[in-house]
């Protein structure tokens, strides 16, 4: 198995490969978010369709207003669960590639509160964080079981042990009021009483 250190993920990540890495809820694929081939590579690997948007991770808040347009909710929201296992949905500015968000107007992004996921981030900067499974199957929650599937199909696998595997809730902060689209461990209820 092709396990690696931060370098060697970074270096394979700017020369556009895909690499598995942790985060506070699953085993992601991680690419450059700036390289629409890499994207590419994503859908492909994950048979995922590429009508559904890959979400993305970054290291910060600061990142998060780089990347999208102002919300007057984000900065509570992400004071209070980030870094944290909160997805949130905002207006993609128009930096953002179109092959990432499936031609809509809109990204999914999140900061996980994981030190190896972190340092990678900062290091490098915004990666996509799709779940590192097939399309619509079960992510596997030890390195060894996802590279079982994947094999030397992937070229770099951080490993920081067995997770959790419990996604992340998903946010949608475009709308009036914040609207759920997928239930984990923090409620609509819990992101109300922030904001």
């Amino acid at each position: 198995m092709l396990k690696a250190n931060l370098s060697k993920a970074i270096e394979l990540l700017k020369r556009g490969d895909i690499i598995v890495y942790p985060t506070d809820t699953q085993y992601a694929f991680g690419v450059d978010i700036w390289n629409d081939d890499s994207i590419k590579k994503v859908f492909k690997i994950k048979n995922r369709p590429n009508i559904n948007p890959l979400p993305i991770a970054v290291a910060k808040y600061d990142d998060i207003t780089k990347l999208t347009y102002k919300n007057k909710y984000v900065k509570k929201i992400c004071d209070h669960f980030l870094p944290g296992q909160l997805t949130i949905i905002l207006y993609k500015n128009e930096n953002i590639s179109n092959v990432l968000t499936a031609g809509k107007d809109k990204i999914a992004i999140r900061i996980p509160n994981n030190n190896i996921a972190l340092e990678l981030l900062g290091k490098f900067g915004p990666l996509t964080v799709t779940s590192a499974n097939f399309h619509g199957k079960k992510t596997q929650s030890t390195i060894e079981n996802i590279y079982l599937q994947f094999k030397d199909n992937i070229n770099c696998y951080l490993d920081y042990g067995m997770l959790n595997n419990n996604p992340s809730t998903i946010v949608d902060l475009t709308y009036k009021k914040p609207t759920i689209v997928r239930q984990g461990t923090i409620s609509l209820k819990d992101i109300l009483a922030v904001i």
